[in-house]
């Protein structure tokens, strides 16, 4: 990319005429745009994540029911959301060096294997507060919402924010991938 060099005025402060200073023009670097946009999105899903993650585990750790059969199935979901909202605040400083250096691609890579296998733990346990929250006719499974009323409520957040959840890592890897393939 070519420089550009201008001639500026300055105003003289005596008789002598100082003449003109130049003015050399940095080139911009537009190279790392798309991809810093791409890393500054990253980081705020990340950020999202965290929220909906901790709001899965919260919402579902702070029912008062015990439940004979799922009490244990219960705290391991309470106990990974948790374990996968640990990841994502370990992932942010993967995230940044993503926007302070938009062309690396070991951090992008690192983030979308790691996203992969975090998105699939949050697939598998929110199908199964899913299936537990609604039951399956054709199986004969009764649906916890017909038992327990109270309990009902507390695991319906529960699902909605695994859901946001699910769904914002898998656009996170979506979008690492993107990233990756324009490399």
């Amino acid at each position: 990319m070519m420089s550009e060099s201008t001639a500026v005025d300055m105003p003289e402060s005596s008789s002598v005429s100082k003449g003109k200073a130049p003015l050399i023009a940095a080139p911009m670097n537009k190279k790392g745009g798309y991809k810093k946009g791409v890393a500054i999105f990253d980081f705020i899903l990340r950020l999202a994540a965290i929220v909906t993650a901790l709001a899965a585990a919260a919402s579902m750790g702070t029912s008062d029911e015990t439940l004979p059969f799922f009490t244990q199935f219960f705290q391991f979901f309470v106990i990974a959301m948790a374990i996968v909202a640990g990841y994502l605040v370990l992932s942010l400083p993967f995230s940044i060096v993503a926007i302070v250096r938009p062309h690396a691609a070991g951090p992008r890579l690192l983030l979308l294997i790691l996203d992969t296998l975090s998105s699939l733990n949050v697939v598998e346990l929110t199908s199964n507060i899913y299936l537990a929250h609604n039951g399956n006719a054709s199986a004969n499974w009764l649906a916890i919402c017909q038992q327990f009323g109270d309990f009902c409520q507390k695991v319906s957040g529960s699902v909605v924010a695994s859901f946001i959840t699910v769904v914002i890592l898998v656009f996170l890897v979506v979008l690492s991938a993107l990233a990756l393939g324009r490399h």
